[in-house]
């Protein structure tokens, strides 16, 4: 247990020193956006209301805020100021999945639960300044596979350097329970249960026994000492594990696995969630779903576009992601379109900025509070209506551009050569 604690010690280190990188980075200046409608998530909207920025934190947020003398002011006026939006399912710098050999987002192999992507993540993708053009300023960028995934990362869409970008190289545990995942358990779904049993038992005995190990004096393992090493900090509640689960009998699944070993578990996937939304709060168990998803299938037969508001109703806490490649900015459109589906509008904005903070631990991230990290939006309207669009977006208290290779395309033929 004690190289466990070491791992954990040594992820700390890293988001400290990332943190630290960050906030050098941001100027000491303050920012004062003011006159526009805020809507904290953590609390009622404000109207006229102001958003007060230093070195990178908000420090004030309010109908009678007094600004600074020097600070700079941004007029807001007839604006919706939100907190930056956060996609739980980013690829947002992490290659094109749909070009041959360009994701950087998986490795060979069926058990890879030490594997991060956070070194395939490039801060130079045209991806991530496209994510930034519809208000989302953090990604969950989580790894693929057919079975243990590896561990995702939170990164923010801001910065040039692997360093800059970086919030936490570990913030959640990857588990494929979905239909997808039977060939890792021999074609059946029993039988990837039983396997997931025996990786999360052998990984907790190779942890007391870590010395009989290394003299090879245990019996063979279920898989290598370093992918049961990554495992421990879920099985001992330091980090959440997300769980692919669609169907009803696998999302119950994923609940037994979660009272058994105690874990943490964020549902992603969940196209039957709203059959057994009662089970899913009793564990206290977050849900990150797709709202459009409506199109049944063999791994999710119950599909439903309420799927959102049925269990918001029964009390779980919704996150809202959008699995389009390069669609991160489209994500509050998906909220939006859980908000035609009956899903309140609040509901919709907290699932895409407060909910998934909490529920992969980014403390001061998706709300606008003193104290909170300066990732902020100012939009020119409703940010779930499609009419509506991102003005000015804030990392860490800096305004980010919102040029793209979009942009940079219209602009080149805007005016076309006169035909010959």
């Amino acid at each position: 247990m004690k190289q466990a604690i070491s791992i954990a010690t040594r992820a700390t280190a890293v988001i400290a020193a990332m943190a630290l990188s960050g906030l050098t980075a941001a100027t000491a200046q303050t920012i004062a956006i003011t006159g526009g409608t805020v809507f904290p998530v953590s609390g009622p909207r404000i109207e006229n209301g102001t958003v007060l920025i230093r070195e990178g934190v908000i420090t004030a947020v309010g109908a009678n805020v007094a600004v600074p003398a020097g600070a700079t002011r941004v007029d807001a006026t007839g604006k919706w100021v939100t907190p930056g939006l956060i996609h739980a399912g980013s690829r947002a710098g992490l290659g094109i999945a749909s070009l041959f050999q360009q994701s950087e987002a998986s490795v060979q192999g069926e058990v890879t639960p030490s594997f991060s992507p956070a070194e395939g993540i490039d801060p130079a993708a045209i991806t991530i300044p496209l994510a930034r053009t519809g208000g989302v300023t953090t990604g969950i960028a989580a790894p693929g596979g057919s079975y243990f995934h590896g561990t995702a990362v939170a990164i923010q869409h801001a910065g040039d350097r692997l360093e800059d970008v970086l919030i936490s190289p570990a913030v959640a545990m990857v588990l494929d329970l979905s239909g997808s995942s039977k060939a890792a358990g021999g074609g059946s779904r029993a039988g990837t249960m039983a396997r997931t049993r025996r990786i999360f038992r052998d990984a907790l005995e190779y942890a007391r026994r870590r010395a009989d190990y290394q003299r090879g004096a245990m019996q063979e393992l279920s898989a290598p000492a370093a992918e049961l090493e990554a495992l421990l900090p879920v099985l001992t509640e330091e980090m959440p594990i997300v769980i692919s689960a669609n169907r009803a009998i696998d999302i119950r699944n994923a609940l037994r696995l979660t009272a058994e070993f105690k874990l943490r578990t964020i549902l992603t996937g969940a196209v039957e969630a709203w059959q057994v939304a009662g089970e899913i709060v009793a564990a206290g168990v977050p849900v990150v779903l797709e709202p459009n998803t409506d199109i049944p299938s063999f791994d999710g037969l119950g599909a439903r576009l309420d799927n959102a508001t049925l269990l918001r109703a029964a009390g779980v806490s919704v996150i809202i992601a959008q699995g389009d490649p390069g669609g991160e900015r489209q994500l509050r459109f998906g909220a939006g379109n859980a908000v035609r589906n009956g899903l309140t509008w609040d509901d919709a904005l907290a699932a895409i900025t407060r909910n998934p903070a909490q529920a992969f631990g980014l403390t001061g991230y998706g709300t606008l509070d003193p104290g909170s990290v300066a990732n902020v939006v100012v939009w020119s309207g409703d940010p779930l209506d499609f009419a509506s669009a991102a003005e000015r977006v804030y990392i860490r208290g800096q305004e980010t551009s919102l040029h793209t290779r979009e942009t940079e395309l219209l602009e080149r033929y805007r005016t076309l050569p006169p035909h010959r």
